[in-house]
């Protein structure tokens, strides 16, 4: 069913929204994956605020021409069939969403990425940065390895209390 003009303007200026908000927009080829695949892959990828979305390529290019930091790429790469993952918080989690997904529908593969910055990534690159840990899972790491040596402080003066206390009782025992 071919859109109205309106409907393409409305997809434009959607576009264009998710690519001023996006920290990382990454793109992967669809074809071969059903309705039924992508509307799961949907569901799975909005659980980490990554944001699905399918367009024809040329609207994605006038969204790219409208785009502040996004205006000067080159665009020949938008080809074929294309999804379009986008998430405004996390760079890595789209990548990882089309990553995880892939391993059960290996229909979708990667094409590349485009960084907030206007940075071109290839699909090797991609498929590094989505071996990354997430953003939460960083975050995590870096509390728990901060907090490692305050643990050690206090498991070494709780034990010498415990000595102590276990000391005091045997000796009042007697």
């Amino acid at each position: 069913m071919a859109l109205s003009k309106e409907k393409k303007h409305q997809v434009v200026a959607d576009v264009v929204e998710l690519l001023n908000k996006s920290k990382m927009t990454v793109l992967a080829k669809y074809q071969g994956t059903t309705v039924k695949a992508m509307q799961d892959f949907r569901r799975q990828a909005s659980a980490n605020g990554t944001i699905i979305k399918i367009a024809k390529n040329r609207l994605v290019k006038q969204a790219f021409s409208q785009s502040k930091y996004l205006k000067d790429l080159n665009t020949d790469i938008l080809e074929g069939m294309l999804l379009y993952a986008f998430n405004g918080e996390d760079e890595v989690a789209p990548a990882q969403a089309i990553a995880n997904f892939s391993k059960e529908h290996p229909s979708l593969e990667f094409v590349g990425a485009f960084n907030a910055s206007g940075k071109f990534l290839n699909s090797d690159e991609v498929k590094e940065l989505a071996a990354l840990p997430g953003r939460d899972q960083l975050i995590a790491v870096c509390l728990a390895s901060l907090e490692s040596p305050l643990n050690e402080v206090f498991n070494g003066i709780s034990g010498n209390i415990h000595g102590l206390l276990d000391s005091l009782t045997t000796k009042l025992a007697n």
